[in-house]
């Protein structure tokens, strides 16, 4: 439909206002509206970012959540008929603007706040942890785990504070600057998990969900980058990170596991071995076979 308006009116680009959702629809439909489909061939696991080129529709993003920071980022998470979540990634799919005003978030209900918030943590966690070297963006990531981790909860708890709000915002977009060192298991867990037909999950909320799990996976991999979280996150040194994310998700309402999102064990196999495929799999610390993201999913439940 998004398509064929843009064809309809004749029209020289696109403005996207919302969450991550509509910001990467917008995307898919720049890249249509000026190279031949099907979409699919320009996924990153299709080889596809070579195929997307300097023609795509200049887009301009307007977020109105705090969370995938599409509206600064190089990716597009789209759900095909097929029943795939792939990524589109591509530095052409970078919006050309993005007009970041905390008043558009201020009337975001407290579960939203929080699911897409934890998104936005976990986007600067997986980056930082990332092993791909590139300091100014661990840099970047690292001061988005300090933003978020301060301001948090107040904006869950005040959805009118404008401070929290414009905070979270530019938590958000660090966490996608930060994209270019790559995310990791909880974010590989999550697509497909998203893409199940039913239930319908929240992308944000299974990354809150995952993140403590993944967190003790990789916790002998890292080297000192979970006390230089912590210490970002307002902890000592030695606090248990995993247990910090467990305990903020239960401070902010959500869900404790995805037994209680309504995930059964019957989809684990197909969701392991999807994320054996997935783009962030690769740039995860700790290199997880599929028994690892069985176990991971059975602990998460």
């Amino acid at each position: 439909a998004g398509l064929s308006a843009y064809r309809a009116g004749d029209c020289d680009g696109l403005v996207a206002v919302g969450g991550g959702s509509p910001i990467d629809l917008a995307k898919a439909v720049a890249i249509l509206a000026t190279h031949p489909g099907p979409l699919d061939q320009y996924m990153f696991v299709n080889g596809g970012i070579g195929r997307i080129t300097g023609a795509v529709a200049p887009l301009i993003a307007i977020p109105t959540t705090a969370g995938t920071g599409s509206e600064v980022g190089r990716g597009a998470l789209i759900s095909l008929d097929d029943g795939r979540k792939l990524a589109a990634i591509s530095p052409f799919l970078i919006p050309k603007r993005a007009i970041c005003d905390p008043d558009l978030t201020l009337a975001l209900p407290p579960a939203l706040t929080a699911g897409t918030g934890m998104d936005a943590l976990t986007h600067c966690v997986e980056c930082f942890i990332s092993p791909i070297d590139n300091p100014p963006a661990g840099a970047i990531a690292l001061d988005g785990a300090e933003r978020i981790a301060r301001y948090l909860v107040p904006a869950v708890e005040n959805g009118a504070n404008r401070t929290a709000r414009w905070e979270m915002l530019m938590g958000a977009m660090e966490g996608a600057m930060a994209f270019q060192k790559g995310l990791g298991a909880v974010h590989a867990l999550s697509h497909p998990l998203g893409a199940l037909r039913s239930p319908s999950l929240h992308h944000g909320t299974l990354n809150a969900v995952l993140l403590p799990h993944v967190l003790r996976f990789n916790r002998a991999h890292v080297g000192t980058k979970y006390a230089r979280l912590a210490v970002a996150m307002g902890l000592t040194e030695s606090a248990d990170l995993a247990d910090f994310v467990a305990s903020l998700n239960r401070r902010i309402g959500l869900p404790a596991s995805l037994g209680a999102m309504g995930v059964s064990h019957e989809v684990v196999p197909w969701v392991a071995e999807q994320a054996m495929l997935d783009h962030c799999t690769p740039t995860n610390p700790r290199k997880p076979t599929r028994e690892d993201y069985v176990a991971i999913l059975e602990a998460a439940l």
